[in-house]
């Protein structure tokens, strides 16, 4: 084999072949993420994504060697998002995903891969691979050569045509004019007209709001041209259209300088010599022995010949067997080794294997659950199975105690206690490298937590793996994903309870003043047990199918989370005590009436006292008792009864209402106020519920009622900081968008694009009354179908609801699902796809799993098909918000903004921003919430952000 002959037939056309080199890198990457998992070579680099790139470009020279008329070949690649594009359009991409961390080292490394095996490597400033590729197609044209660009990438499809084709390196298809027609409605040279109307979410080219790509087909098939229907929208029937394009007709126009391939780009080496050359032997083997490609050196010399065999020595990696299956027996039977490190030269020795190594478990002790107001206690490390350490750098003697005898301080330091321990200082900077450094990953469980505490020692921990959140993303609704439970259920051991090192109730004593011998033993434990459940459980993400999830939502997310707990948010004390005097005095005029229609005095608090009042006293209807003998007085009783027409009832649920306000929020929050600094502290919980959704505790701040004004009221108490502003941006019905998208509802979708007030057109549409003048009360009674129709909802529940017959809600189901049958389809094929399978997904692949699906008790078996049915849309949901809250803190720093994200409540995010930013912050976070989705999710319908502006939590939602 040489190099190709290009002198020899003159009538035979030849034929370059042009790869999309990004296309190619990240086919690699999430195919290797698929399939055997992370891969990496002795030194820590990882290489997956270069194995795969590797293996895909060989058998693309082995394919072009079957073929004579292949003559030439060259890969195309990127070199960063600035370009032409974005001085027309400074968002071009902004709103793309940074890639993966382990995938960045990899983008040189796939560069020297193709130059190893002589093909030239392309790239230009300024320009995207698609100009380049653009640029060689029209020098083949005009030099009579045939092209085959190597990728699936609609961007390219506008170059289709005559001697140009495309090749999907994956099918392994070819793309041709018909393939372009079907997949845009016309023709190659059209294709430009088309996604300058319809826009891409993935590359933030903006389009006509509202126009997707069959609207835009039908639109430029009727009028030609993209400058002949701007000229003649005015002419347009349809006034959603016609409007739309009027407005935005230079919107479009600059879409189409976006997506317009520019094919005149200056390049130093033209279509003609990229000549196919056989490999130089010696690049060849060092770069397949550097990166230590075993199988593929050898079918590299299989193919080339004897002078390209590498032998690559098949030592075992510790890298390679971080990220291999490992027996389950092994890691529950492995000899335990723990220590405590005391003096520096010891400390130093874990800091050397880690490094070596390229891992570690960590673990930090501390004096509370709250990290802002927690104090660093000890630090616990594990790089082996069944080895680990703990470093001791805040205990103290007991306050009630003598003290402990940890020898005399002849094995190392003591501090002011006298207690044998390494200065906290000293620690801190001796593992600030290891624990900052890309090259090495840090093991956690819950590790957001040890984030925090880190953070407020200087440093920022990173990359990171959380065991929490692989079980989480493996098994969500099937178990817990604390470290105690999980440690039972993968490893069959029993971790060292708390209670049993600190003591129980008040004689519990704090961690720092536990003894070190036990401290030890129940640290150290902490980090090697997550380090073999992460042994465990990360190899599971590939094989089943949830490694995307966890690489590109869940991971990524931790230190996004750790920042807004560390932000905090202000609160103005003084107006929570009104609030906590306002409410108590509202409860005491509560307690008067509820007794005067009582006819006597109870305590209003007693559920037990309160069912005999109503049940026995006043001998109302539907008491029922519970394994206690005591009526059952819960909210749904209650309301029930306030239906009815039941004052005392209504009465007691107002009471209620204000002692959890009171108790929970205006009390307890004045008492959460950070000492330090000066702000409440919630701490989210990544791993709560099933559908992804994030939760809060200590206060919990997502079920602060918001439909009612006490909630309102209370919303008012958080506060901005002096010289801020609090911005509250919101989804606006988003998971009713999501179900249009999901159940495919065209009547919804297109009312979405449109703008309408989607509750009034679907008591229009299901009721058949015209939206003018329409009864405020058909409209509720639609918004009531739509929202509970995502919880299936009954129709006893809907009756409750909207105070009418079970008749009568049923008979609004039912012309809800006559009018939108997709969604009665979508539900069933939902519940149908649980039962079978034992989950449901979200549209970025979260599994929802639902055990109680085929449960043989009706009422289980009834809560999981309403779950299911909800599951994949809340799931989206949250997922969508994830992914822009995942986004935001680069997009503000780029934008050179001061905002801080401060908190997340269901679909709404919190940002504390400098007055004289709110506008310029309202337009970033707006684009990049309205946008998440992209480019995983192409949404059939815009997702809209809602967004207000306040001095307070209140006014500005």
């Amino acid at each position: 084999m040489k190099e190709a002959d290009v002198t020899g037939d003159p009538n035979q056309k030849h034929r370059v072949y042009l790869v999309d080199g990004s296309g190619y890198i990240f086919r690699a990457y999430f195919a290797m993420i698929r399939g055997r998992g992370p891969m990496t070579r002795s030194d820590g680099t990882p290489t997956g994504a270069v194995l795969g790139f590797s293996n895909m470009l060989f058998k693309l020279i082995q394919d072009t060697q079957s073929d004579e008329r292949v003559s030439h070949l060259a890969v195309i690649f990127d070199t960063s998002r600035k370009t032409f594009r974005t001085d027309i359009y400074p968002d071009y991409k902004a709103n793309r995903d940074a890639p993966p961390e382990d995938l960045v080292p990899q983008f040189p490394l796939v560069r020297e891969a193709t130059r190893a095996f002589n093909v030239p490597a392309i790239e230009k400033a300024g320009f995207e691979a698609d100009d380049i590729i653009a640029t060689y197609a029209r020098q083949a044209r005009e030099q009579d050569m045939e092209c085959v660009i190597v990728s699936s990438d609609k961007d390219l499809m506008q170059l289709v045509g005559g001697p140009v084709t495309m090749l999907d390196p994956m099918k392994n298809v070819p793309i041709g004019v018909d393939q372009v027609h079907e997949k845009f409605g016309v023709g190659p040279d059209k294709v430009v007209d088309i996604q300058s109307l319809a826009g891409d979410s993935v590359d933030n080219v903006p389009g006509v709001p509202g126009i997707g790509i069959k609207t835009a087909a039908l639109l430029i098939n009727e009028y030609g041209d993209l400058d002949t229907l701007l000229e003649r929208a005015g002419e347009i029937k349809q006034k959603g259209r016609r409007e739309k394009l009027l407005e935005n007709a230079e919107q479009a126009r600059i879409s189409r300088e976006l997506v317009r391939l520019k094919d005149d780009v200056e390049l130093e080496i033209n279509v003609r010599d990229l000549n196919i050359r056989d490999p130089e032997p010696d690049a060849l083997k060092d770069f397949l022995k550097t990166n230590e490609f075993r199988q593929l050196s050898s079918r590299v010399a299989s193919f080339y010949g004897p002078e390209f065999a590498v032998t690559i020595a098949s030592q075992k990696k510790e890298t390679e067997a971080l990220a291999a299956p490992t027996s389950n027996v092994d890691l529950k039977s492995v000899e335990k080794s723990y220590s405590t490190v005391t003096k520096m030269d010891d400390l130093h020795k874990w800091i050397q294997k880690a490094e070596k190594i390229g891992h570690l478990a960590i673990d930090t002790e501390t004096t509370s659950l709250s990290p802002m107001a927690a104090e660093l206690v000890g630090i616990s490390l594990s790089i082996d199975p069944g080895e680990a350490c703990y470093i001791p750098v805040g205990h103290r003697k007991p306050a009630t105690q003598g003290g402990f005898d940890f020898g005399d301080g002849a094995d190392g330091s003591q501090d002011d206690h006298g207690i044998q321990q390494l200065p906290k200082s000293e620690v801190i900077n001796a593992l600030k490298g290891i624990l900052e450094d890309p090259g090495i990953l840090k093991i956690g469980q819950n590790i957001k937590y040890d984030m925090t505490i880190l953070a407020k020692e200087g440093i920022k921990l990173s990359p990171i793996d959380d065991t929490m959140l692989l079980s989480y993303c493996l098994d969500a609704g099937l178990h817990g994903h604390g470290m105690d439970e999980l440690s039972k259920m993968h490893l069959d051991i029993a971790p060292i309870p708390y209670k049993e090192i600190a003591g129980t109730g008040k004689s519990q004593i704090s961690f720092a003043e536990v003894p070190i011998e036990k401290a030890t033993e129940y640290a150290a434990e902490d980090a090697d047990i997550t380090l073999r459940l992460h042994k465990l459980l990360k190899p599971s993400l590939f094989r089943k199918g949830v490694a995307t999830l966890y690489e590109t939502i869940e991971r990524p997310l931790v230190p996004v989370i750790s920042m807004m707990e560390q932000n905090g948010i202000k609160v103005d004390k003084a107006y929570l005590s009104q609030l906590s005097e306002d409410f108590g005095a509202r409860m005491e005029a509560l307690v008067a009436e509820i007794h005067d229609l009582a006819g006597e005095e109870f305590n209003v608090g007693s559920p037990k006292q309160l069912g005999e009042i109503l049940f026995d006293k006043m001998g109302l209807q539907g008491g029922k008792k519970g394994k206690t003998g005591a009526y059952t007085t819960d909210v749904t009783v209650l309301e029930t009864l306030a239906a009815d027409g039941v004052e005392l009832a209504q009465k007691v649920l107002d009471w209620r209402q204000l002692s959890k306000l009171k108790s929970t929020y205006t009390d307890a929050l004045q008492a959460q106020v950070n000492a330090n600094t000066g702000r409440i502290h919630t701490s989210f919980s990544l791993a709560a519920a099933a559908t992804g959704r994030l939760a809060s505790s200590e206060p919990n701040l997502q079920n602060i009622p918001i439909r009612t004004e006490e909630g309102r009221k209370l919303r008012k108490a958080f506060i901005a900081e002096k010289g801020c502003k609090l911005i509250s941006a919101d989804y606006s019905q988003i998971e009713l968008r999501i179900l249009a998208h999901i159940a495919d509802i065209e009547s919804l979708k297109q009312a979405f694009a449109d703008g309408l007030d989607i509750h009034a057109k679907t008591a229009s549409q299901v009721f058949g009354i015209p939206l003018e003048g329409m009864d405020p009360m058909m409209r509720r009674s639609a918004k009531a179908i739509n929202f509970g129709i995502i919880y299936g909802i009954s129709a006893f529940g809907l009756a409750r609801q909207l105070d009418v017959s079970r008749t009568q809600a049923q008979d609004y189901i039912n012309a809800y699902f006559e009018q939108y049958p997709g969604i009665q389809r979508y539900m069933d094929e939902t519940k149908a796809f649980c039962k079978d399978k034992g989950y449901v997904e979200t549209l970025f692949g979260r599994k929802v799993h639902l055990p109680g699906i085929n449960d043989k008790n009706g009422a289980r078996r009834s809560f999981s098909e309403r779950a299911a049915i909800n599951a994949p849309i809340q799931g989206t949901a949250a997922d969508i918000i994830k992914r822009a809250m995942k986004r935001l803190p680069a997009a503000l720093d780029e934008a050179g903004l001061a905002a801080k994200m401060l908190l997340q409540v269901h679909d709404e995010l919190i940002f504390e921003v400098p007055e004289a930013e709110t506008d310029k912050t309202t337009e970033v976070i707006r684009d990049i919430m309205e946008n998440a989705a992209a480019p995983a999710v192409e949404m059939a319908v815009p997702l809209i952000v809602d967004a207000g502006i306040g001095d307070n939590w209140g006014e500005a939602h």
